[in-house]
């Protein structure tokens, strides 16, 4: 079932089919991180450790993607040695996502996140987390074993 799943989100990426247009219209408009009651694409949240009860919380996360800006050099020098343009970062933008989520909810363990839409400008990623001092959590064994409990 889950691989019919991942097919489906396929092709709408692809093809761009069905209401993405109107779903990206949304989510350019809507806050940068956005706490879901479950998640978008169920066979990506499921391999990362996604189950449907208490103490998981799924976040979208919104990060503009492309390169790093920096103030243009105001003396005199060749247009090639300015060293404004072609500047990347080191992170990977989902490192960065990853990143602002845990900041963002310290007490919450990141599983992990997968990229859920991208346009011209801006990522959107969701992310796994898990509330440790939960108690429906702490006596999952395969969540106390993520946790480093066992």
């Amino acid at each position: 079932m889950y691989v019919e799943i991942g097919k489906s989100w396929h092709k709408v990426f692809h093809e761009k089919a069905g209401d993405i247009s109107a779903r990206a219209v949304l989510l350019r408009r809507g806050p940068t991180i956005e706490r879901l009651e479950k998640p978008s694409r169920l066979d990506r949240a499921r391999m990362l450790g996604y189950k449907a009860k208490q103490g998981v919380v799924v976040v979208r996360i919104k990060v503009s993607s492309g390169g790093m800006r920096r103030k243009r050099p105001t003396s005199g020098r060749r247009p090639k040695h300015l060293g404004v343009l072609r500047m990347k970062s080191d992170e990977p933008v989902q490192g960065v996502a990853e990143r602002r989520v845990r900041e963002k909810f310290p007490n919450l363990k990141l599983l992990g996140s997968y990229i859920f839409y991208k346009d011209g400008k801006h990522k959107w990623f969701e992310c796994i987390l898990i509330d440790p001092l939960n108690p429906s959590i702490s006596s999952d064994y395969n969540y106390r074993r993520v946790l480093g409990l066992n």
